[in-house]
């Protein structure tokens, strides 16, 4: 069964499958890599996150958007986070 799409008026989003929490938390990083695997469990973060393919209006960007629960959690995704 396909999972709901979420809008937003910044983005059109679509949930990872892979997802444990299914929610768009209030601390997000969009990085514009739509074809790039991203393993946020490696990155053991403090708190609940999740991951979105995600569209942005603004400028009709794909990528995807990785959120967070906690600011710390976003910062070390931002810090650490490599494209392949």
């Amino acid at each position: 069964m396909a999972e709901k799409t979420l809008s937003t008026d910044t983005y059109k989003l679509f949930p990872s499958p892979r997802n444990v929490h299914r929610t768009l938390f209030a601390h997000e990083v969009f990085v514009p890599f739509p074809y790039t695997l991203i393993d946020l469990p490696a990155f053991n973060f403090k708190g609940k996150y999740s991951l979105f393919a995600a569209h942005r209006m603004a400028d009709n960007k794909a990528g995807q958007l990785a959120s967070f629960e906690l600011a710390q959690d976003a910062t070390t995704f931002t810090t650490k986070f490599v494209p392949d």
